[in-house]
């Protein structure tokens, strides 16, 4: 009986079901106390927010869609930038060893430190909140990259020359698929730093923005508030790893399933 209700690739929906369930049905008791409430929020409350946001009110929208503007652009900029950098510096020892040191410099700069430095530069607007969400994508990226290059097998790289392959040929067959699954996996990782520096640069200086209402929510110490934008900036942020997996499976296709990894 206990291997029909064990999670398997066949009932696991129903166990992450069960999970939102039970911490769902956890923090609501919880928030049965007053006290324990002001500091958790309450999900009756949280929900109402989210309601008030999407539909009544239907004020969100904006607020949502300058984040969003500015996650995308940061994701796809830092993205880029970071693909063509990591491709240049792998691909060219004397560069790489050149810049090296100043590449590890700013990648251990807390960058967030920045944001105050960007909003002189580009203003209050949607540039500085791009610029501080794209430094923290473009090194994620970046060191992916740069490691897929240095990784691949110099015997492949061996029998690809022997078999007359020249520079190009060795970038688009051999360089560019060894760091794909690079660049996916960094990508995964970005989406969720995109929205970091998005939020963090509308706390430092916004008037509008989910980062900005939920800035003035903690101003009154509506918790309920906070919550519900957590969750709004969580839910898109799931749906935009989604498209990263979606678009990392068919541009993948050589690779195996984690099943089929699982057999051999």
């Amino acid at each position: 009986m206990w291997n029909a209700i064990k999670p398997s690739p066949k009932n696991y929906r129903v166990w992450q079901l069960l999970i939102v369930v039970v911490l769902l049905g956890a923090w609501y008791l919880i928030s049965l106390n007053d006290t324990a409430a002001f500091f958790f929020g309450q999900p009756l409350g949280v929900a109402e927010v989210i309601w008030n946001w999407f539909v009544v009110n239907a004020d969100i929208y904006r607020h949502l869609g300058i984040t969003l503007i500015e996650t995308l652009l940061a994701f796809f900029l830092g993205t880029v930038f970071g693909m063509g950098f990591g491709l240049w510096l792998g691909l060219s020892r004397t560069a790489s060893l050149v810049l090296d040191p100043f590449l590890t410099a700013l990648n251990s700069m807390p960058r967030v430190i920045l944001a105050p430095i960007f909003a002189l530069w580009f203003g209050l607007g949607i540039g500085s909140k791009v610029a501080l969400a794209f430094t923290l994508v473009f090194f994620i990226v970046f060191f992916n990259v740069f490691q897929g290059i240095r990784e691949v097998s110099p015997t492949l790289l061996d029998n690809a020359r022997m078999l007359g392959a020249n520079r190009r040929q060795l970038l688009r067959h051999v360089y560019i698929p060894s760091a794909t699954s690079w660049v996916f996996s960094s990508l995964h990782a970005s989406v969720g730093l995109a929205f970091v520096g998005a939020v963090v640069g509308e706390y430092l200086g916004s008037a509008s923005g989910v980062g900005y209402l939920i800035l003035q929510a903690e101003g009154t110490f509506d918790i309920n508030t906070v919550v519900a934008g957590i969750i709004v900036l969580t839910v898109f942020a799931l749906i935009l790893d989604g498209i990263v997996s979606i678009t990392e499976k068919y541009a993948l296709t050589w690779r195996p399933a984690a099943g089929e990894t699982e057999k051999l």
